[in-house]
């Protein structure tokens, strides 16, 4: 099952990134209100515990197609992530 493995990591990078960079640009910018930051942070980390719970379901009929869409609808929550974060 390296493809699922390879899903979990992928979906860690992908939000963790998202997650720094946030604290960067929070790092970078203290005088601004951090709210917004800490929304982003709470729906990437929301948005890992449902992947994470998809991925690990086991009672699937097609796996392959399964992770796809798990990977296409990773693809369109980091493209709505980074959006938000470059809007701060």
């Amino acid at each position: 099952m390296a493809n699922k493995r390879e899903l979990k990591k992928d979906i860690n990078n992908v939000l963790g990134d998202i997650i720094e960079e946030v604290y960067v640009w929070e790092l970078d910018n203290p005088e601004k209100d951090n709210k917004s930051g800490e929304a982003i942070i709470d729906e990437a980390i929301t948005s890992f515990d449902d992947f994470m719970a998809r991925v690990n379901d086991r009672k699937v009929d097609n796996p392959s197609k399964h992770f796809k869409t798990i990977r296409e609808d990773l693809e369109k929550t980091a493209n709505s992530l980074v959006a938000k974060v470059n809007s701060l």
